[in-house]
């Protein structure tokens, strides 16, 4: 199947707010870990997002261009010509975007969409997301409301995330402390803000204790209530129920317990990154260990080329994070659930 047009991206998120599932949605940096996780998701027979962040962008451009318009750009060129070749749906996202990077990444890239809709083409990406939780509230819901403005011209969904998220990710850290707990108020203060779908649609972080990184299960403190707390409050002066199309961040470390509550609360999409890094890398580490004396030139000798051709350790590579692609998809309910 193509990439998801804009219809089918909205069909799919309206199934799994419907029907109760989420979709994985999983970062990228390279072709090798695209077609990891489009072989993930054809295997669990899931529709799924794939998604790129700043650095990942800036890294799929290459070393000596670093140019985060240019590496997202030839993802999303190339996942074009090799997701055709698969039987599911696959949508396109660009992850946590900071205000001091909104002019060098995802500003062109929604004006890069809004060309190709002019000239009858499909958007670029099916989404952006802003990540205004460095900023204040007000602030944050100022740049949000007009971006989806931009967006909605383009035919484009926008992410964006009240609450901060704690931890680090692509330099960018924040503290762990009460901050990573969406508010009623805040959650009512967005929907003010940009509507609950009228102004443009939008899927919202809102943060229920989420910490970026690597954790061991129960070391985060999650409070998936929070995110019905929220649909609740909103909801009530809306008349709308469960008016937030919600995303997790930060899952790592997190219970399936605890993935599956936050899912009943109107949860439709989980970043997945650190999880499928370490399943890509981990055949690749055990490959040099016991090959080592063939990815070296040990003692004067030659190696071993069959050992250290990249296609040794990179099919390993992407088959195992493909594995834990489809595990995803089960979590989170999405497997068998692709749109026929």
């Amino acid at each position: 199947m193509p990439i998801a047009t804009p219809e089918v991206y909205a069909e799919m998120l309206d199934r799994a707010k419907r029907d109760g599932f989420a979709y994985p949605a999983i970062n990228v940096t390279s072709s090798q870990t695209l077609n990891a996780a489009l072989q993930g998701f054809a295997e669990a027979e899931s529709d799924g997002i794939i998604q790129v962040s700043t650095g990942g962008a800036e890294y799929l451009s290459g070393q000596s261009v670093k140019d985060m318009v240019v590496g997202s750009s030839a993802l999303a060129e190339y996942a074009r010509v090799v997701a055709a070749k698969y039987p599911v749906n696959i949508a396109l996202h660009t992850d946590h975007c900071p205000k001091d990077k909104l002019d060098g990444f995802m500003r062109p890239l929604i004006k890069i969409s809004q060309e190709r809709v002019a000239r009858g083409e499909e958007p670029l990406f099916q989404s952006h997301m802003w990540d205004g939780s460095a900023v204040p509230l007000e602030e944050n819901l100022q740049i949000a409301a007009e971006l989806l403005e931009e967006c909605a011209k383009a035919n484009i969904i926008m992410e964006m995330e009240i609450g901060v998220v704690g931890g680090e990710e692509d330099g960018v850290a924040n503290e762990i402390n009460e901050k990573l707990y969406t508010t009623p108020g805040d959650a009512l203060a967005t929907a003010e803000a940009v509507g609950v779908g009228e102004k443009g649609r939008y899927i919202l972080a809102a943060t229920f204790g989420n910490v970026h990184g690597v954790y061991k299960p129960g070391a985060v403190k999650l409070r998936p209530e929070v995110l019905k707390e929220i649909q609740e409050a909103v909801g009530a002066k809306y008349g709308k129920e469960k008016p937030f199309d919600l995303v997790f961040h930060g899952g790592s470390g997190s219970t399936l317990e605890e993935i599956r509550e936050a899912v009943s609360y109107g949860v439709i999409k989980m970043n997945i990154d650190t999880d499928t890094q370490y399943a890509f890398t981990r055949p690749i580490a055990a490959h040099m260990f016991a090959n080592y004396d063939g990815v070296l030139k040990v003692d004067g000798e030659v190696g071993n080329k069959k050992k250290y051709d990249p296609r040794s350790y990179g099919k390993a590579a992407e088959n195992a994070m493909a594995a834990r692609v489809t595990e995803a998809c089960e979590h989170l309910l999405s497997a068998g659930k692709k749109i026929k």
